[in-house]
């Protein structure tokens, strides 16, 4: 494999995401941070989903990554993007496992096609998803108490992507994140993935797992109110309110038989609902105050 080949990208960015990222709501002075956090993760994700590559080439790979954002010795082409993140973090005073645990997570995509049940699915989101919200808060230079609610609101996402995508990751990865017991429960099993529409017992699971995520963005909900950041507060608002909204959508369509996305009148309405929801509450309550300022 040459040095300069270790990306394979996709052409994915962040406009192909759910949800905002870098928004134009955070601090200016911290986006190129985000951005090169956004870059290491579209680049290591391309890999773990490149349908071309073997799974050992995946775990090479990905490996080459990983040890460039340890050390400065494993730098080389094509890992700059992880040169990029290593510098970053430490600028910032932020742990490399923001970005080893992204890694690790897409190491198990490369050989893990399949989660018994719901816990340990949780178990895959909590190094392919809580990460990204856990760096968020510590670039902010917010306390780490607001970690479970940033938690539950990327495990929360996480899910929501894996619904929308549960078709199309099977039969372009023969990847299945559905919890194979809720399936067995309901006498199925991943092959009725191939159906043009989800019949009786698979609705039932999927309302099954947004009936979890109902649960996680409960907690979630918590989250702006004990940010000091009023800009990551406004931002993780509106993606609270995203999630709730596609939540619902995924609960009245089929993803099965057509895509369930978010529309514009989704971001307009959340965009509106999370900026002056805070707004309103930091005017009349009480913000939390712990974390230090940045």
């Amino acid at each position: 494999m040459a040095l300069a080949s270790v990306e394979t990208p996709s052409g994915k960015g962040a406009g192909d995401e759910n949800f905002p990222v870098g928004s134009w709501l955070l601090p200016a002075e911290l986006r190129p941070q985000v951005a090169v956090y956004y870059a290491f993760a579209r680049a290591i994700d391309d890999i773990a989903d490149n349908p071309e590559l073997a799974p050992q080439d995946k775990i090479d790979r990905l490996s080459r990554f990983d040890a460039a954002l340890g050390s400065a010795e494993s730098d080389g082409p094509g890992l700059e993007k992880a040169t990029a993140l290593r510098l970053c973090l430490a600028e910032n005073g932020i742990s490399t496992a923001r970005g080893s645990d992204l890694v690790a997570a897409f190491k198990q995509d490369a050989v893990k096609l399949r989660y018994r049940n719901w816990e340990e699915l949780l178990g895959y989101c909590r190094l392919s998803a809580n990460p990204v919200g856990q760096f968020l808060l510590d670039l902010h230079g917010e306390d780490p108490s607001g970690y479970a609610a940033s938690d539950a609101l990327c495990t929360a996402l996480q899910v929501l992507n894996h619904l929308q995508d549960c078709q199309d990751d099977y039969h372009a990865l023969d990847r299945v994140y559905l919890p194979l017991d809720w399936l067995e429960t309901e006498g199925l099993d991943v092959t009725v993935l191939d159906a043009e529409a989800s019949p009786p017992g698979l609705r039932r699971v999927l309302d099954l797992c947004l009936d979890r995520v109902d649960g996680l963005l409960t907690e979630a909900r918590l989250l702006p109110g004990q940010l000091r950041s009023s800009r990551l507060a406004m931002e993780s608002a509106v993606i609270v309110k995203l999630a709730t909204r596609l939540t619902r959508h995924l609960r009245e369509g089929d993803p099965l038989a057509r895509r369930v996305a978010l529309g514009k009148t989704d971001f307009a309405l959340a965009g509106l609902g999370g900026i002056f929801g805070v707004q309103i509450q930091r005017l009349f309550g009480k913000p939390q105050t712990t974390g230090r300022t940045k």
